[in-house]
């Protein structure tokens, strides 16, 4: 009997219409899988490739001939370096400043007791829809004299509003009002509420917003292209961009040398692709729990 009972189950779970759905289901994900595979897999087999051989074409998935010399003449260029290591300091020095901003605005925002709190989040939210635009916001930085700091590229977008109101309603979701009252009728401060109960608790949270201020900071160069004038302070991405134009830009060269240099300007493109993301994509898979378990949390709530 109990075996029919389960032979009865399993034709019922493995129905025609369900295996047509999931041959669907799994259709569809195969093709997504191989549409953000393939430019993967393609950047790098281009960035170890010969010249010649990314110039013609005849990159299609593997390597052809492989060459190192993209990644020999980024290594080689002492500007190269300098810049990644400004990109770490922007990165890791924003980062922190940012979310350590974000949690102080968010964690107020999302206590009931909060004197004003709609009032102030009306206001935040107002600048995400509206801002000064770049001449006004280039004053203000003038202005506070950090034009050619890094100081320039940490502070003016050191908070972002979409974190705030995603940490805002993972603080509301999480920290329940009854555990902050308790901690206060024991004597506990704010400050020492905040440090060993709030942050124990948001590490879904705190990883959520560590990596996307982290690749915002990575990835930015707008801000340093408007507001730095000293090459020692360029970071990754704008000393990228440089040697891109430079090799973009022959200039009067005979007609050997002018091939040569396109072809390695095509080689080089790719190189600087696979610099500038290689360190997201070895961070990224430390943190993808903890940022799937955020983003779900702040999106229940609002």
């Amino acid at each position: 009997m109990q075996a029919q009972a389960a032979t009865k189950r399993t034709a019922i779970r493995e129905s025609t219409g369900d295996r047509l759905f999931m041959a669907v289901v799994y259709t569809i994900l195969t093709i997504v899988l191989i549409a953000v595979l393939y430019p993967l897999i393609y950047i790098l087999s281009s960035s170890i490739s010969s010249p010649a051989a990314v110039t013609s074409g005849r990159v299609f998935l593997w390597p052809v001939d492989i060459s190192f010399k993209g990644f020999e003449t980024l290594f080689n260029t002492p500007a190269i370096l300098t810049g990644y290591g400004n990109s770490i300091f922007y990165t890791a020095a924003g980062t922190l400043i940012s979310v350590a901003l974000t949690v102080m605005i968010a964690y107020p925002l999302s206590r009931k007791t909060f004197f004003g709190r709609n009032a102030l989040m009306m206001i935040v939210t107002f600048t995400m829809i509206f801002s000064g635009g770049l001449i006004p916001t280039y004053m203000v930085v003038k202005s506070l004299h950090l034009i050619d700091t890094r100081w320039a590229l940490l502070i003016p977008n050191a908070i972002w509003v979409w974190q705030v109101i995603i940490a805002r309603t993972f603080f509301q979701a999480s920290i329940p009002d009854e555990l902050a009252e308790a901690a206060e009728i024991d004597g506990c401060s704010d400050l020492r509420f905040m440090r060993s109960v709030v942050i124990p608790l948001s590490k879904p949270i705190l990883a959520v917003l560590v990596l996307m201020y982290a690749v915002g900071q990575w990835n930015a160069y707008f801000d340093a292209l408007i507001y730095l004038k000293s090459a020692n302070l360029f970071p990754l991405q704008l000393v990228l961009r440089s040697i891109i134009i430079q090799n973009n830009s022959s200039g009067m060269m005979d007609a050997m040398k002018m091939v040569e240099r396109q072809q390695l300007s095509e080689l080089l493109k790719y190189s600087l692709i696979v610099v500038a993301t290689l360190p997201v994509l070895i961070i990224y898979p430390f943190v993808q729990r903890y940022f799937v378990q955020g983003m779900l949390v702040g999106s229940v709530k609002g």
